[in-house]
């Protein structure tokens, strides 16, 4: 862990900083180097220091019985990365100028190509759980190449394609982060926006020109896979992956439920059919149909208000993902799994209500799952590759972010927005 001193090198720029006060304001100290420290900013590093100390001196060591010290370096932070933020409940997003921490000796330095829009994108840039940090910077469905690695790094190089998911931190103590289940994280995993890093600052994540990333919380991607399909994949594509290779549904012949057909459900299928199972896709739309059968490949095509339709498939399915985010009810798709059937919930209505006869009579088993730890990320992103597996994007300019948003929200998309960063963020 590093604390780093903000500084700046002394010429006529550092009067004209954006979002700071007038030069005036701070207590400056000497000149090193042709270099001002703020004393001010300084005096903070100090104190977030010690406090460090004293919450991790306990739990933090190594075998020789040491206390892991933050190191306190010397760096020059500029507002050289560039993106689309936030500034109030509104959401709407415009071009901000900020700075993303200095390269330390475990980071990777990542040019960002592509990010995917994700509902999570809505949550925090309106407020909707009440804990957002303005100006936020959304995105968590990152891919680019490498351009600059510490010291430290082994597993990449410059001109690697890398991707990052929904965190970019953890304790890497507990017994999750050890299993390479950071996501688990006891103390808190450190989400890609929004979240509060080791150092005291807001992460702010993929709608930006760069970001610098611990190299553990990084993922290959493979030279020939194309990064906008690979944008996808670090959160819509891992949260159904995830829970479906945990709860053994890549057994080829097993039937498979898919309820709700969008980011997340359209995965859903592409990975069944992958697994070679049989794919059921439910949804209240007709319209759907098509793009279901024929676009995506599933074997049938039930519309789910239509109860013959659903009596029919009574104890048929090994397996039911429900990636809808909708209120809907939940005892007519439980009595469609065969007994000791597997029901995972991936989307996230307001409440879930169903009998509990439907778990007791038939040995079934109702889960849950967010996203995925380190290693079943990496896993899925080679998994694809192989299989040649690519979510359905519609590409787009940064510049159309905001309506993108609103179309998101009205389910107007089929079925991942990926923002052509690279091209588009001037």
């Amino acid at each position: 862990m590093a604390f780093f001193i903000q500084a700046h090198q002394a010429d006529s720029r550092s009067n004209n900083r954006k979002n700071q006060p007038p030069t005036q304001a701070f207590v400056r100290g000497d000149v090193r180097d042709g270099v001002h420290l703020e004393v001010r900013d300084f005096l903070q590093v100090l104190k977030r220091a010690a406090a460090f100390l004293e919450t991790k001196k306990q739990t933090r060591k190594d075998s020789t019985d040491r206390v892991f010290v933050p190191q306190i370096s010397l760096k020059t932070k500029t507002d050289d990365c560039l993106g689309w933020a936030a500034r109030d409940t509104s959401g709407v997003l415009s071009p901000y100028k900020f700075s993303r921490r200095p390269l330390g000796s475990d980071d990777v330095s990542i040019k960002i190509t592509h990010c995917g829009v994700c509902y999570a994108d809505v949550i925090w840039s309106r407020n909707i759980f009440g804990d957002s940090k303005y100006p936020v910077v959304p995105g968590h469905e990152i891919a680019g190449i490498v351009k600059e690695v510490g010291s430290n790094v082994q597993h990449f190089k410059v001109g690697d394609h890398v991707g990052v998911g929904t965190y970019v931190n953890s304790c890497r103590d507990c017994e999750y982060c050890k299993d390479g289940l950071e996501i688990h994280c006891e103390k808190g995993m450190v989400s890609t926006f929004n979240g509060i890093d080791e150092d005291g600052t807001v992460t702010k994540g993929g709608y930006s020109s760069h970001i610098v990333v611990l190299e553990r919380y990084c993922f290959k991607i493979p030279n020939d896979y194309p990064l906008a399909s690979a944008a996808p994949l670090l959160c819509a594509g891992i949260t159904v992956y995830t829970p479906m290779v945990r709860h053994n549904m890549n057994q080829p012949g097993k039937s498979l439920g898919v309820i709700g057909l969008g980011g997340l459900g359209h995965m859903a299928v592409k990975f069944g059919k992958a697994f070679g199972l049989r794919v059921t896709v439910f949804s209240t739309s007709i319209s759907k149909k098509e793009e279901a059968l024929n676009l995506l490949g599933a074997d049938k095509f039930v519309v789910s208000s239509d109860q013959e339709q659903m009596k029919s498939l009574s104890r048929s399915l090994d397996f039911i993902v429900d990636a809808a985010s909708g209120d809907h009810p939940f005892d007519p798709y439980m009595s469609l799994l065969k007994v000791a059937g597997v029901y995972v919930l991936v989307g996230a209505p307001s409440e879930v209500k169903f009998r509990p006869i439907h778990l007791l009579h038939g040995m079934r088993t109702m889960s849950g799952s967010v996203t995925g730890g380190t290693k079943v990320t990496q896993e899925m992103i080679e998994f694809c590759s192989a299989n040649k597996i690519y979510p359905q994007i519609e590409v787009i300019p940064i510049q159309y972010a905001n309506e993108a948003i609103e179309r998101l929200i009205k389910r107007d998309v089929k079925y991942r927005f990926v923002l052509d960063v690279e091209n588009t963020l001037k």
